[in-house]
């Protein structure tokens, strides 16, 4: 019985009780089903069991980027300063680059993601037009040194990625790559059985302008995304920020005494009136030390993503600079600041006549603050988190909610990395050009953590078929008879001998603890194989993924379950091919 995984031969050490730190579904289950084993923070080992689904999940990958032409490369994990530096990225990247030294000196850095190491490779080989576009792909462990790694693999340190690159002469060439892949990585998603949605994203550490992330949506994801009735959709500190302020219209600015008032909340209560006609304050400064107040509606969050593309490195001031400033944390406003200190305001506010806002001296706020009368903005900008509520920037309708997982993204690079660090090729009208670059990256290993966030139940994991351990668990409830056992081994040969991935539960355990694991472990279908069944005949077939039981011939069990000429794994996520059995 080659063909056919044996429990008693599987590494699967399978936990009862959940891991203490484990607060995620996926990370306590892939721990309790013994696919995976924590070693540090961040850092896990993937046990057989694990390792087979992980493979699947790559196999989905791989199989959907050789479709479109791309080709399977393997660069190395540790790589040389030197290309970081000409990128510039070295310094700019961050802590979350692990940076090290070998014996000789030479500095390296364990690679986050590869777009400077592709680079080099191409820049001395790839010389003309006629030879682009190139397609290179690989898939291998990454690895970033997070502050605080947390949920098991939604945000390890180190972990498994498809990372891929193009090289094209023109933007049309880009363009049809990057549309290729977006749908590549569409049904990389349906195989995997995820239900997802495609988002416009930020493009990070990354660079290049043009990006989507495609978000498995799960109730624990880590990210915020809004979406609406007529398509559009955004990760929240991406997308544009529509919002209502409503006009709080006065005879003129008044002084107010506040004593005790600091917060929006506090405000809006003291004067009577909703949150979203106050004005939210936060002072900054950029490197050189210049502050900037930032004003936005009071109902909203600062996005620092957005606020950093307005002033590159800012930082908040410290309680302490904010009163070496001449600024009132919990009173600031436009009117009356100290000299030199900037207003940048969100477009938001840009029609809002009167403003509620600190008076920039402790216990004391303005109402009917007039834009253009009693002060200035110097600069306007979208400024804001997007939130359900909103207006959607495409149709003017009301924004909904949900949180997602990121499973990939695809990057418009540009010249971003070509120009700085060198690579050019020979263009048909004779003249040297930078190529122009795409990105493309699938976190595996999150991919298959995001499968379990989506698909379980309390009693354990309840895989896809495409990309279950097995497709079926026979289980013999006695082990070493003459009668369970030899009908048990045999039911799995026949079944094996279909194309169907079977496993078999072997082990000299109880029933009621093979069926406990079997449900943790999830395996899509289980053929439970008993004495009394067997005196009449049948076996008992239980699906997973509803808990439906059912009684079947034991001579029938083999044409009821070949499921091989019906499912295609290319086209569809799997779960149905044994609901034929409960109809």
């Amino acid at each position: 019985m080659t063909n056919v995984l044996r429990m008693s031969k599987v590494y699967a050490p399978t936990l009862k009780e959940d891991p203490s730190d484990a607060e995620l579904a996926s990370h306590r289950l892939l721990l309790r089903a013994g696919m995976m084993r924590k070693n540090a923070a961040g850092l896990y080992s993937f046990l057989p069991l694990g390792m087979k689904v992980l493979k699947k999940c790559e196999a989905i990958v791989n199989e959907e980027m050789d479709d479109i032409g791309a080709e399977q490369i393997l660069m190395p994990f540790v790589q040389p300063a030197e290309i970081w530096h000409e990128s510039g990225r070295w310094d700019d990247y961050g802590p979350e680059l692990a940076r090290m030294t070998d014996r000789h000196g030479v500095e390296y850095c364990l690679g986050p993601t590869h777009e400077e190491l592709i680079t080099s490779i191409v820049r001395n080989e790839l010389r003309s037009y006629k030879e682009l576009p190139v397609y290179l792909y690989q898939t291998q462990v990454k690895f970033r040194d997070e502050i605080r790694p947390r949920f098991g693999l939604m945000r390890g340190r180190e972990f498994l990625m498809k990372d891929g690159y193009s090289f094209h002469a023109t933007q049309e060439s880009l363009q049809k790559t990057y549309d290729e892949t977006s749908e590549a990585y569409a049904r990389m998603c349906d195989r995997m059985g995820l239900e997802w949605r495609a988002v416009e994203a930020d493009s990070g550490q990354i660079g290049g302008k043009v990006t989507t992330e495609f978000m498995a949506l799960a109730e624990y994801g880590e990210a915020e995304i809004v979406h609406c009735t007529c398509g559009y959709a955004a990760d929240a500190e991406a997308g544009e920020c529509i919002c209502t302020v409503t006009q709080y219209e006065r005879d003129g600015i008044e002084k107010i005494s506040t004593p005790g008032v600091h917060t929006i909340e506090e405000l809006a209560e003291f004067l009577d009136i909703p949150s979203t006609s106050c004005m939210k304050a936060l002072s900054v400064k950029d490197p050189e030390g210049n502050i900037t107040v930032f004003f936005i509606p009071g109902d909203h969050e600062l996005n620092d993503i957005k606020a950093n593309r307005v002033i590159p490195g800012f930082d908040f001031l410290t309680d302490e600079e904010m009163v070496e400033a001449g600024l009132f944390k919990g009173s600031m406003g436009p009117v009356g600041l100290p000299e030199g200190v900037r207003v940048i305001a969100d477009s938001n506010l840009k029609d809002v006549a009167q403003w509620a806002v600190g008076a920039n001296e402790d216990g004391f706020h303005y109402a009917g603050a007039r834009l253009g009368v009693d002060f200035e903005v110097d600069g306007w900008a979208d400024l804001c988190q997007v939130k359900p509520g909103d207006k959607c920037p495409e149709c003017d309708k009301l924004l909904d909610g949900a949180r997602g997982i990121e499973v990939s993204q695809v990057f418009q690079l540009g010249t971003k990395y070509s120009e700085s660090m060198g690579a050019y090729f020979m263009d048909e009208d004779g003249t040297e050009k930078p190529f122009i670059m795409g990105c493309y990256g699938v976190g595996v290993s999150r991919s298959m953590a995001a499968v379990v966030e989506q698909h379980h139940d309390d009693l354990g994991i309840i895989w896809p078929l495409a990309v279950a351990p097995a497709h079926v668990c026979v289980i013999p409830l006695t082990v070493g008879d003459d009668l369970v056992q030899p009908a048990a081994e045999k039911l799995a040969e026949e079944l094996a001998a279909l194309g169907i991935e079977v496993a078999i539960d072997d082990r000299s355990e109880r029933a009621g603890v093979k069926f406990a694991d079997a449900d943790l472990i999830g395996w899509p279908l289980q053929v439970v194989v008993g004495k009394r069944g067997l005196a009449e005949g049948n076996v008992e077939v239980k699906l997973r993924r509803t808990g439906e039981k059912r009684d079947v011939p034991l001579a029938d069990v083999v044409g009821l379950l070949d499921f091989t000429g019906r499912v295609d794994f290319k086209s569809e996520a799997g779960f149905n091919a044994f609901d034929a059995i409960f109809e």
